[in-house]
């Protein structure tokens, strides 16, 4: 996490948002993971910043419900649940589905090679001989992010922007297990064809079965 914080520090922002960024950073991959203890003077040691910013990064997490207090405990990060998730999933499926529609109506042919390569990039990065989840992780937001520019519309771009940070750490949940990246390619690559043919009807059918696979399997992780 220390290499982390040092990428931060490269940005000239300043120190309480380096820290709130990397500890944040920390959570939505699982290097620090559901329930675990968020020690003030453990984790100034650990960054070699005083407690001051780690307490200003820990309200920020807390407003964002990545982290909770937890009475005579302190602060712990927030646990997954089934209930949350389903909730940003909920919200995401409406989105996606304008977004997915829209794109049939206005992207460019520009936009469908962005779109294009993008598919090709993550199946790429999931063919790597060693997996990194959060490039992956990463590959998925940049194609489901080509869709969303391709609709013009800027309030729905930030309206998504916002749920995917919600959505990242259920979404790192479930694209860190190897076995569903064959699926994962065959959805994308149906998802560009049918907006290359600009179907809108199967282009959002797809974009739903999409999310609803997504929200199945983290549920299996989250009950297993």
């Amino acid at each position: 996490m220390k290499d982390l914080m040092l990428q931060y520090m490269d940005e000239y922002i300043p120190l309480r948002d380096v820290v709130f960024k990397t500890l944040r950073q920390g959570i939505l991959t699982g290097e620090l993971k559901p329930g675990e203890r968020l020690l003030e003077m453990h984790l100034a040691q650990r960054l070699g910043v005083s407690r001051t910013p780690i307490r200003e990064a820990m309200r920020k997490l807390e407003l964002e419900g990545l982290v909770i207090m937890v009475p005579r405990r302190g602060a712990e990060v927030a646990n997954i649940s089934s209930k949350s998730l389903k909730d940003v999933l909920e919200v995401r499926v409406a989105l996606d589905s304008l977004a997915a529609s829209l794109a049939c109506e206005r992207i460019t042919q520009e936009g469908l090679d962005e779109l294009h390569r993008a598919c090709e990039e993550f199946a790429k990065t999931t063919r790597e001989k060693e997996l990194d989840a959060t490039k992956i992780a990463k590959a998925d937001v940049a194609l489901h992010d080509v869709i969303v520019r391709a609709t013009g519309n800027e309030r729905l771009q930030q309206m998504i922007s916002n749920l995917s940070e919600q959505m990242y750490r259920y979404r790192f949940e479930y694209i860190k297990d190897a076995s569903y990246h064959a699926r994962l390619i065959e959805e994308h690559e149906r998802i560009y064809e049918y907006i290359r043919l600009r179907d809108k009807e199967k282009a959002v059918d797809e974009i739903t079965n999409h999310i609803h696979n997504q929200l199945t399997s983290i549920m299996e992780h989250l009950e297993s």
